[in-house]
């Protein structure tokens, strides 16, 4: 995989699914892609969403890092640090590199915009990861301004 491609994918890393999110070519557009299930075993878990890479031809994949609020590395931050170290040690010789960015309210602002257009409860809860990753994406795109290798 290769910087030319220039998407980038981001993935909110939850206990029960992981939410992916990926950009246009351009780097400037956002969209949803859908989650992958945890499986209970991580290696399992690592191998999916190295597929799911793959397919979306990521050159870079931003990981939701939960800070506290305060902005402090707590217990849930630490394991997605561990998190994060795995998925650069199986995607890095692919090419792919893996950043963190802060994912502070991106749940919520995710499950905001989903009950203005009207998905609530369950319906809501089935694409609450991947609306997650899509806003915390479309904030790192912001940033980066559709620059490879930014911010």
């Amino acid at each position: 995989m290769s910087e030319a491609r220039g998407r980038v994918a981001a993935l909110d890393l939850g206990s029960r699914r992981i939410g992916v999110a990926c950009s246009d070519s351009r780097r400037t557009l956002a969209s949803p892609w859908g989650v992958v299930q945890r499986s209970g075993d991580p290696a399992r878990d690592r191998q999916e969403v190295v597929a799911v890479i793959s397919e979306i031809e990521a050159a870079t994949v931003v990981v939701g890092l939960p800070l506290s609020l305060s902005g402090a590395t707590g217990p849930a931050a630490q394991a997605a640090l561990r998190e994060v170290e795995a998925l650069r040690a199986a995607l890095e010789p692919l090419g792919v590199t893996v950043e963190t960015a802060d994912e502070r309210f991106t749940t919520v602002d995710a499950q905001r915009s989903l009950t203005a257009a009207g998905r609530k409860g369950r319906e809501a809860r089935s694409v609450i990861d991947s609306a997650a990753a899509m806003v915390l994406l479309q904030a790192w795109l912001d940033r980066a301004g559709g620059r490879p290798g930014a911010p």
